[in-house]
C-alpha cells in the first residue's frame, strides 16, 4: 500500500550512494570496519548487533542490486566504481551518478511489478494508512483512505508491516517531501509501539540556503558534492565581493584547517556545526550570510590535467584544461549541478555553490527488537521509520543500505519467526468488531 505510488517514495532523495564493504579498491575495508566506522559515526548510540548485521548483508545488496539492473557508475575497465562520503577514509560507496536512490527506487520497483504481474502482490496506490486494527494484541490489519475516492477500506494481515519514513517535516522546513507526513509511524506509536531515540535528527551540510519566507521546503545537494568541492568563507566578516573575486589568500579553508585528516569528508554533524559557527560568526556568504561556499574549481583543474595527460597533451593550455575538467565533473555530477542552477539561477561550473545545513534524515523512530518488530505484537517497522542502526547521526549512503537491508534480507527470514506460531489462524473477516471499532475512530 502507498500513499502515492511505489515510484514517488522520497527515496528519490538519497543522492549520493550506498555503502557496501566490498573493498574493491583494496584500501583496507572490510565487514568490521564498515561496522565500527557506523557505530562511532552514530557516536555510540546504535544497537550493536543491528549494526553488524547490516554490515554482514550490505556486500549482498550491491549484488541483488546488479541483478535487478541498477546502473551502478562503473571504472574504465567494467568494474563498479566507488567513492568516499563523510565520516570514512575509505572507498566504499556505489553510486549511480547524482541519482542513486532513483535508480535503486526503480530497481526494486521493476521487481515488484514482476511480482504483480505474476499475481503475488496486490498493490494500493493513492491510499493512505490512518489507522492500525489490533485483535487480541496483535497487529492484524489496517484501515486505509483511497486518495482518489475519499472511500475507507480495511485490510486485513496475520502481520502489518511499516516500511515508510521519518518525521523529519515537524521541522518548519525540512528537505523532506510534504507528502511524507509521518502519520504511519503516529498511528503506530498511538497504538502502543514505543519510539527510540525521538531526538536524534540528522541536518545535513550540503542544501541550498533559504532564499525567502514562500518556500515549503529545501533541496538537498548530495554529499558525494564533497568528494570534489572544496568549503570555505571569506576570511573577512561580512565580504560583500562576489565569491569568484575573492582572491585565494582571503579563503578560509576551515574544515580542511580543522580536520586537516578528513577535510571536507567529516562527519554530516561536524560539517553541519562549523557551517552554522562560521556563519553566526559573520562569515556567511550570500544575501541572507546563511551560506558557504562549495567550489569546483580546483577539481576541475585537477581532473583536465588528468584528462591531458590521458590524451597525451603534454602542452595543453588552461583554457582546455578546464574545459576537459568541466565534462568529468559534468559525467559525475551532471544532474546535480543541472539541479541547482535551475534552482538558483547560477552556474556552479563557473560561480562556488552556496550551501548551508537543513533537516534531512531522522535517526530516531519506532523502537524494534533484532528481528524488527515493535512493542506491538505482529507489529514491524522498517527502514528509516525505525531507530536501531544510525545512533545519533546518520553517516552518508547508509540510509539505502539499511532500507534495502531490511526489506531484502532481514524481514523475510525474521518475520518468519512469528507467523510460525500463527499458522493455524484462519484469515479474519474485516466485518470483525475491531475492524468497525477503528474505522469509526478514523472516520
Amino acid at each position: 500500500m502507498f500513499q502515492d505510488s511505489p515510484r514517488r517514495a522520497h527515496s528519490i532523495a538519497a543522492q549520493g550512494g550506498i555503502n557496501a564493504a566490498k573493498n574493491y579498491q583494496n584500501d583496507g575495508d572490510s565487514v568490521f570496519r564498515l561496522f565500527y566506522d557506523t557505530v562511532k559515526g552514530g557516536d555510540y548510540r546504535a544497537r550493536e548487533a543491528n549494526v553488524h548485521r547490516l554490515a554482514e548483508v550490505s556486500n549482498a545488496i550491491i549484488d541483488q542490486c546488479v541483478a535487478q539492473g541498477v546502473p551502478f557508475a562503473r571504472e574504465y575497465g567494467g568494474l563498479l566504481s566507488n567513492r568516499s562520503f563523510g565520516g570514512t577514509q575509505v572507498q566504499r560507496t556505489f553510486y549511480a551518478a547524482g541519482q542513486t536512490g532513483q535508480q535503486l527506487l526503480l530497481g526494486a520497483y521493476s521487481a515488484l511489478e514482476r511480482q504483480v504481474a505474476l499475481g503475488n502482490v496486490t498493490m494500493y496506490s493513492r491510499h493512505e494508512m490512518l489507522d492500525i486494527v489490533k485483535i487480541d494484541d496483535k497487529a492484524r490489519g489496517i484501515i486505509a483512505r483511497d486518495l482518489v475516492s475519499g472511500q475507507l477500506e480495511r485490510h486485513f494481515g496475520h502481520a502489518v508491516l511499516l516500511c515508510t519514513g521519518g518525521y523529519g517535516n515537524v521541522f518548519y522546513l525540512s528537505t523532506n517531501a510534504m507528502g511524507s507526513n509521518v502519520t504511519a509511524a503516529w498511528k503506530a506509536h498511538k497504538k502502543g509501539a514505543y519510539f527510540g531515540n525521538p531526538c536524534f535528527t540528522q541536518i545535513h551540510p550540503t542544501c541550498i540556503p533559504v532564499s525567502g519566507d514562500h518556500q515549503s521546503k529545501l533541496t538537498l545537494m548530495s554529499e558525494s558534492l564533497r568528494n570534489d568541492g572544496r568549503i570555505w568563507v571569506p576570511k573577512q566578516k561580512n565580504e560583500n565581493r562576489k565569491a569568484v573575486d575573492i582572491p585565494e589568500a582571503e579563503r578560509d579553508y576551515y574544515l580542511e584547517r580543522r580536520y586537516p585528516a578528513f577535510g571536507n569528508l567529516v562527519p554530516r554533524d561536524v560539517a553541519s556545526r562549523a557551517a552554522k559557527e562560521r556563519c553566526e560568526e559573520g562569515f556567511g556568504v550570500g544575501t541572507t550570510r546563511m551560506a558557504v561556499c562549495l567550489d569546483f574549481k580546483d577539481a576541475i583543474i585537477r581532473y583536465g590535467r588528468i584528462e591531458a595527460g590521458k590524451q597525451g597533451l603534454e602542452k595543453a593550455d588552461e583554457l582546455a584544461i578546464i574545459k576537459m575538467g568541466k565534462a568529468v565533473i559534468e559525467e559525475k555530477y551532471g544532474n546535480l549541478f543541472e539541479m541547482y542552477e535551475k534552482i538558483t539561477g547560477e552556474n556552479p561550473y563557473e560561480m562556488p555553490m552556496r550551501i548551508y545545513p537543513a533537516v534531512h534524515y531522522t535517526m530516531g523512530g519506532l523502537w524494534v527488537d533484532y528481528e524488527l518488530q515493535t512493542t506491538v505484537k505482529g507489529l514491524y517497522c522498517l527502514g528509516e521509520a525505525n531507530f536501531s542502526d544510525h545512533g545519533a547521526n546518520r553517516l552518508g549512503a547508509s540510509a539505502l543500505m539499511q532500507g534495502l537491508a531490511d526489506g531484502y534480507f532481514v524481514i523475510p527470514y525474521t518475520l518468519g519467526n512469528y507467523l510460525a506460531d500463527d499458522i493455524r489462524t484462519a484469515s479474519i473477516s474485516t466485518t470483525h468488531p475491531a475492524f468497525e471499532e477503528t474505522e469509526k475512530g478514523s472516520s
